[in-house]
């Protein structure tokens, strides 16, 4: 259970080890098992800095979600209401139990699955055990916010770095329980001017894709009447 929430919190998970030989607690693997025999006794590793195979940042930007991935799974281990971190849940919220669904949420609550989608940006029907959904309210981009959709290689970290953000602050503000992306899903993202300048080779067209926004988009924000560039020119991002 501790395995499947890491998992949906974006760690990845390689291996677990549970007692071989419950009436013979000296033979556990490890010491700090052997040492506590009259407890139930669990040790979470979630990563090595070192290691080439984990997410050095994911482990330093996300360590509070990994952490409440566990409690998340004890709660549930052990029969107790789970709720989310932080949270003072009010009848704008609903924290989904085992056996929901959008639809039965949305049932319940007299709204309707898109709403339910809209409100919480989400981009699929998928649910998961003690996540938060808003259920009241109008779904609104402030001002100061722009939208980003999701390309096949991105994850929040690059988009975070990208938009001068936090994968932190990326999740809270587009009400994310996890570090998982699918292609296509829109994002609130933070507006940020950059600029760009011009270099050999350079079209507006690869400069738009390059950032994720169209060709009039550049044309409209620089005030260009033509798609003529010039290297060494400074563009509005």
């Amino acid at each position: 259970m501790i395995a499947k929430e890491l998992e949906s919190s974006g760690q990845n998970v390689r291996k677990y080890y549970q007692r071989r030989l419950p009436s013979n607690p000296a033979k556990d693997y490890y010491y700090l098992l052997r040492d506590t025999p009259n407890n139930e006794t669990l040790i979470v590793e979630y990563g090595f800095l070192d290691s080439t195979g984990d997410d050095v940042n994911l482990l330093k930007n996300n360590w509070e979600d990994l952490a409440e991935a566990v409690v998340k799974a004890l709660a549930d281990y052990i029969g107790v209401p789970y709720s989310l971190k932080g949270s003072s849940v009010s009848e704008d919220y609903y924290i989904v139990q085992k056996g929901d669904s959008l639809w039965s949420i949305a049932k319940k609550y007299n709204t309707t699955v898109d709403n339910l989608k809209k409100l919480n940006n989400l981009s699929s029907n998928l649910l998961s055990i003690g996540q938060k959904l808003k259920i009241k309210g109008t779904e609104i981009t402030p001002s100061n916010e722009n939208i980003y959709i999701v390309k096949k290689g991105d994850t929040l970290y690059k988009i975070a770095n990208m938009y001068n953000t936090t994968v932190d602050k990326l999740k809270k503000d587009n009400n994310l329980q996890s570090n998982l992306l699918s292609i296509g899903q829109e994002l609130i993202v933070p507006s940020t001017l950059q600029t760009y300048t011009v270099k050999k080779g350079d079209t507006l067209w690869s400069i738009a894709n390059k950032y994720n926004t169209t060709v009039n988009e550049l044309k409209k924000k620089n005030n260009l009447q033509s798609n003529l560039l010039s290297i060494g020119q400074i563009l509005k991002i």
